[in-house]
């Protein structure tokens, strides 16, 4: 990580398609490799071919059409999982790369690099959806206990190039969706191949990814920068539709959550130049988290002394955990108490660990 800390700046330059300026390639493109940007280059490649080194643009179309070729299996796979589900009176709803891969257009698809495909049923619906992927060939590599509050199972086929993961709620802690309402409210029906799915509007889609990369993946106490999903979050506010940000801020609920929201799109603004309402990105507990995402990216060294940052929003995710958990006298503690051992162990662990497609 060290290694490719001083790209970072070069490399959201060129995911913003500006002029290559006295570019160090090869740290850029260790860097890109690492967060599972480099298929999304290819613009940039094509805008600027004539002047970039002719091995960066070999290198660059060539893991982009390599990633065209996996990504073409993969909607094949997904089709056919789809239809499965269908035959059992199921519609699914595509979450994170494969609800983009299902609404690319096909000279899109190898953009982004993905490694399973999410996708969410109701849990009324579980037992049945995996029961129609066994029965096409799939086989299950891990399956959580049925009274887990993250529930899902991971199946994989013999011939398929990805995993699939599938879930009965959106990513993240329930009490984040308290406002949302049902999933199917912030949803459309569309055809997939042969098959029906639902896709959820962008809007949703955006904090959903949002709530992955923050909470689920740990992103906002680790301060780390999912690049990767920084790209979608543009991409998902340049689309046809758009994100709607006033109803992105009507579904943000407590301090905890708008912190972890604001700091995602300080970045993106920051990183990737998407413009902002100015309310999103003004208060300060978000400039000092992304400060730190940087800081964390350039000198990896301080990830460990900067967890002390996650104290200014301990009393807030102790407040805000607690409204839908059953809390008894022997689980209740202070919100300004220390955490336990475990957790501080967990996080130190967790920030000093490489995990692909963070930085």
């Amino acid at each position: 990580m060290a290694r490719h800390s001083a790209a970072l700046t070069s490399l959201c330059n060129c995911l913003r398609g500006m002029p290559p300026v006295d570019v160090e390639w090869t740290p850029v493109i260790g860097l890109a490799n690492q967060t599972l940007t480099t298929p999304a280059l290819i613009d940039f490649v094509d805008k600027f071919a004539s002047m970039l080194p002719e091995d960066v643009c070999t290198y660059i179309r060539q893991i982009h059409r390599r990633n065209v070729l996996r990504n073409n299996r993969l909607i094949a796979q997904l089709e056919e999982a789809v239809v499965a589900m269908n035959s059992s009176g199921i519609t699914p709803i595509m979450l994170k790369g494969a609800s983009t891969l299902a609404t690319a257009p096909e000279e899109r698809r190898g953009v982004r690099l993905m490694s399973d495909l999410d996708i969410m049923i109701m849990p009324e619906e579980a037992r049945t959806a995996v029961a129609a992927l066994c029965a096409i060939g799939y086989d299950i590599d891990y399956q959580a206990p049925s009274e887990s509050q993250r529930w899902h199972v991971e199946l994989n086929g013999s011939q398929d190039v990805g995993t699939i993961d599938l879930q009965r709620a959106a990513p993240g802690p329930a009490y984040l969706y308290q406002s949302f309402g049902h999933a199917l409210n912030h949803c459309v029906p569309a055809p997939l191949g042969r098959g029906r799915v639902y896709i959820p509007r962008p809007t949703y889609q955006a904090l959903m990814l949002i709530i992955h990369d923050q909470f689920q993946d740990y992103g906002y106490w680790l301060g780390d920068l999912d690049l990767r999903h920084l790209v979608e979050l543009r991409d998902l506010s340049n689309s046809a539709e758009g994100l709607d940000w006033g109803e992105l801020s009507s579904l943000v609920s407590g301090e905890l959550m708008k912190n972890a929201v604001e700091t995602q799109l300080f970045a993106l603004t920051e990183l990737l130049g998407v413009e902002i309402p100015h309310a999103l990105r003004s208060r300060l507990i978000p400039r000092l988290q992304f400060m730190r995402q940087l800081m964390q990216a350039r000198f990896p060294a301080t990830r460990v002394p900067l967890l002390a940052m996650n104290i200014l929003d301990l009393r807030n995710y102790r407040r805000e955990a607690a409204v839908l958990s059953t809390r008894t006298s022997a689980n209740r503690r202070g919100l300004w108490s220390v955490p336990r051992a475990r957790t501080l162990q967990f996080l130190l662990n967790a920030t000093t660990a490489v995990r692909a497609g963070k930085v």
